[in-house]
């Protein structure tokens, strides 16, 4: 028997509609940013400046990229993303593959770890406690404080509890130690879940300036992007003396600004189409399948 599928078609039809009107609904700031990073400076004093560039002209890229103390930022950026991405999957693996054995204590263990999750010493003591640590000033203190997501742990210890263990018996029997059960078996099946994990570090780093605001007052010169931009927007011009990009706010236009913004936004957004086939995949990992 033909089912008349009209209805259903119909329906699917009405989903992509809504997901395409959700979709430019999320790139019409993106859009605007855009459109004012390429506009005059006189078309943006008359609010003429919508989703299109008026009065086209790249000087605010131009000015954006002689800016010694942006190229710097965003080069520093660049660099400390890919440590904390690297060292931190590395210390979420090493604290999510122990909990599928049977270790004594393990129960305690968990509820410590899921304790930080849900609880926060809070800014004060956070600060106490990075300047009793001597990271106050210190590159580091953007590292070492956030290495671990328990949220992310608790994603991969979930897969890790997915792999059979048949396979980690029969290696285990062969005389392969945990560190080669490690390397060789559950690694190589976690490319998925790693790739979303490494996205959400690297989003995470690259967007983060809390903490270099809070924990870094007198180092400039380990600023990250974010920050300089924020302190751009709030005309704050302490850094490198007043000089540089900062400095300059109140006689640059706001198209300058915007540049700035796109330049910041867009290499993290390059970052997802090299991983979308494995983020697909690890964000559907818990699925059912039939």
């Amino acid at each position: 028997m033909i089912v008349n599928s009209t209805s259903k078609k119909a329906g699917d039809w009405v989903v992509v509609a809504i997901c395409i009107f959700v979709i430019m609904l999320c790139l019409l700031p993106m859009m605007n940013v855009l459109a004012r990073s390429l506009s005059g400076r006189i078309a943006l004093i008359q609010g003429r400046v919508l989703f299109l560039p008026v009065d086209f002209t790249i000087d605010n890229y131009r000015f954006v990229f002689t800016d010694a103390n942006f190229i710097r930022s965003m080069v520093w950026t660049t660099v400390l993303t890919a440590i904390v991405t690297v060292f931190s999957l590395a210390m979420t693996t090493l604290c999510a593959f122990p909990m599928i054995y049977a270790l004594k204590g393990k129960r305690i263990i968990n509820i410590f770890i899921l304790f930080t999750m849900y609880f926060n010493a809070g800014i004060i003591p956070n600060w106490l406690l990075m300047r009793n640590l001597g990271l106050l000033n210190n590159p580091l203190v953007l590292i070492l404080p956030g290495a671990i997501s328990v949220f992310n742990m608790i994603i991969l210890r979930s897969f890790f509890y997915n792999v059979p263990e048949s396979l980690r018996e029969s290696a285990e029997m062969d005389g392969a130690n945990p560190f080669v059960v490690l390397t060789r078996i559950y690694l190589p099946l976690s490319v998925p879940v790693l790739a979303t994990l490494s996205l959400f570090y690297a989003v995470g780093r690259w967007n983060g300036f809390a903490d270099a605001l809070m924990f870094l007052p007198a180092a400039s010169q380990y600023h990250p992007i974010q920050l300089l931009l924020f302190n751009i927007i709030n005309n704050i011009t302490g850094i490198e003396g007043q000089e540089g990009l900062a400095a300059h706010f109140e006689v640059a236009s706001e198209g300058m600004m915007t540049a700035a913004i796109m330049i910041a936004t867009v290499p993290i957004l390059l970052v997802y189409p090299w991983l979308q086939r494995y983020f697909i995949a690890g964000v559907t990992l818990g699925a059912v399948k039939g």
